[in-house]
């Protein structure tokens, strides 16, 4: 009886796409405002279950996660899964082109599978401003017991959660964005909260503790808006294991460049003196260093950490060379990406090329950012719900941008920005930066191959600097100053994908566009059916719902 009413409510989550022997986690959050003081200076943050950070969603491959979100806000809200791939489902995506915001005093519940992903991830608030103002919390995916871990149970699992932070609240940072200026450069750094000193300048509380001998593993995500942040440990190697989902040989390294939208796994070995160590995170590729602290500690140790902070390196080539070191674990047993085979990548024939290139510009006054001259605007209905119900084309405009950038003469458009993408076709994409300060860029429902990087423009000679077997295979990357990055996937995941720069002024501001890609047999093979749980607004509100896949 019990087991038959579970089934249906599965049912009518419309969950009936997933295997019903994978477990479920069911999870309510309230989201609500609080005053928080990262920096020393109250102000006020957004809470989940009054926790900021938010808590941390401890899962395993293929695992159905439920999560019912009450806004307690005075602003609609959204919340996105980084990396999360949501297999066939970009209903549960999370952002203004996909999902209704959840009203204030609503709640919506969000249902969806981790599918075929093992790894480190995080969650945001993804509409405005938000993220500036927390909301943001750690998301691991384990890997099942059956399968194979390329290295030893760790003593113990943490998460790190670094990023910039302003001592604006984001509806004072959204006012100056909306008023055509910029919000500049952050006040200061936070690890997981904190800058790891009160006002008087005293160590706070240990973050984490570890007893010597033991080996640990260490999540690091850069959840901030606008920074690259260098990430080290007093007196102690990393050893890279994982990287936005993808298990990496296990190199070590004293410091990771960690750009913004980025995780890293690293194993940590207890092997030092016992004391007290720090965690040090810094900005980089900024004119002042900013930096934050936090303490682990050996059990039993009252020893304080030396006052002496590991530097971090300097240069662009520093970092560049730091990504090139990155390399795939092609031996390790896990969840694969693009489990079509589409991992045996630089064997694939490219049947498209697509050059994106970031630009800004002065329109009516004000700031705006594009990409291939196109400067994204969001609409009052979710462009995905726009799409399913055939009524797309009295609302946007598919391939406002083409393959190629536009001179660097023409105006901006002002439009929705959406592109399609033919289903199950390979894609070389190209990223070029003319600008002097470096671009981070994620594209949601994927993860893909960095293949290469370079100084200036890119050219079809530039292929033949590709790692064509062992890239990591992730879902955000970057691209440095004056100079190109390419990346390449199987579009196999049908849906609505949000591609995004993750400088979040200039996501705020058009630097972002929605990939379309449908599968012509809308069929559930290929794609999940609008679920009778989606909040439906604006346009499609009042329209009767079209036939669901079968």
């Amino acid at each position: 009886m019990v087991r038959a009413v579970f089934i249906a409510l599965c049912l009518v989550l419309g969950l009936s796409g997933v295997r019903a022997e994978d477990p479920y986690l069911f999870f309510t959050w309230n989201v609500t405002y609080g005053t928080i003081a990262p920096l020393g200076v109250p102000q006020q943050g957004i809470l989940i279950n009054g926790q900021f950070p938010g808590p941390n969603i401890n899962s395993t491959s293929n695992n159905n996660i439920v999560i019912n979100v009450f806004n307690n806000l005075d602003q609609p809200f959204l919340l996105s899964w980084n990396g999360i791939q949501q297999r066939k489902n970009s209903w549960q995506d999370g952002l203004a082109g996909t999902n209704c915001p959840i009203q204030p005093g609503k709640n919506f519940t969000y249902h969806f599978q981790v599918k075929d992903q093992i790894g480190s991830f995080f969650y945001f608030p993804s509409l405005g401003m938000h993220k500036a103002a927390g909301g943001f919390g750690g998301l691991r995916i384990n890997s099942r017991l059956l399968i194979p871990v390329p290295f030893d149970p760790p003593a113990d699992d943490y998460t790190v959660l670094i990023g910039d932070w302003y001592a604006k609240d984001h509806k004072a940072l959204a006012g100056i964005l909306d008023a055509g200026r910029s919000i500049g450069l952050p006040d200061g750094v936070i690890i997981n909260g904190k800058t790891g000193k009160d006002r008087t300048g005293k160590d706070g509380k240990p973050l984490f503790v570890m007893e010597a001998g033991k080996v640990y593993r260490y999540r690091i995500c850069n959840t901030g808006i606008r920074a690259s942040l260098n990430f080290r440990i007093q007196g102690h190697s990393m050893e890279l294991v994982e990287t936005d989902g993808s298990h990496t040989m296990q190199n070590l390294y004293d410091s990771l460049d960690v750009h913004v939208g980025q995780c890293y796994s690293v194993l940590v070995t207890a092997n030092q003196a016992p004391g007290d160590y720090y965690l040090v995170a810094s900005t980089r590729f900024m004119k002042k260093e900013l930096t934050a602290t936090g303490i682990f500690r050996y059990a039993g140790s009252k020893v304080p950490p030396s006052a002496v902070l590991p530097k971090a390196p300097t240069g662009w080539a520093w970092s560049f060379n730091q990504w090139r070191s990155f390399r795939w674990n092609l031996t390790a047993s896990a969840a694969r990406p693009n489990p079509q085979g589409s991992y045996h990548y630089g064997s694939i024939d490219i049947t498209r090329t697509i050059k994106f290139a970031n630009s800004r510009a002065v329109v009516g006054g004000k700031s705006r950012f594009a990409l291939n001259g196109v400067s994204h605007v969001d609409v009052d209905t979710p462009l995905k719900h726009l799409e399913y119900f055939g009524v797309a084309d009295k609302f946007f405009k598919y391939n406002l941008t083409g393959d190629e950038p536009r001179a660097s003469s023409d105006p901006v458009t002002l439009a929705p920005n959406v592109i399609t993408v033919e289903f199950r076709t390979f894609v070389e994409v190209i990223f070029e930066n003319p600008e002097k300060q470096p671009q981070f860029y994620h594209l949601d429902g994927y993860s893909f191959f960095p293949v290469g990087m370079g100084p200036g423009k890119w050219t079809p000679e530039s292929r033949k600097r590709y790692n064509l077997l062992d890239a990591v295979s992730r879902h955000a990357i970057q691209v440095y100053p004056k100079s190109w990055t390419a990346i390449m996937l199987t579009f196999d995941n049908a849906g609505m994908w949000n591609l995004r720069s993750e400088l979040w002024e200039r996501r705020y501001l058009g630097q972002q566009l929605y990939i379309s890609v449908q599968s012509p047999a809308r069929s559930l093979r290929d794609e999940y059916s609008l679920p009778d749980t989606v909040l439906l607004c604006g346009a499609v509100s009042t329209l009767p719902k079209p036939p669901p896949y079968t």
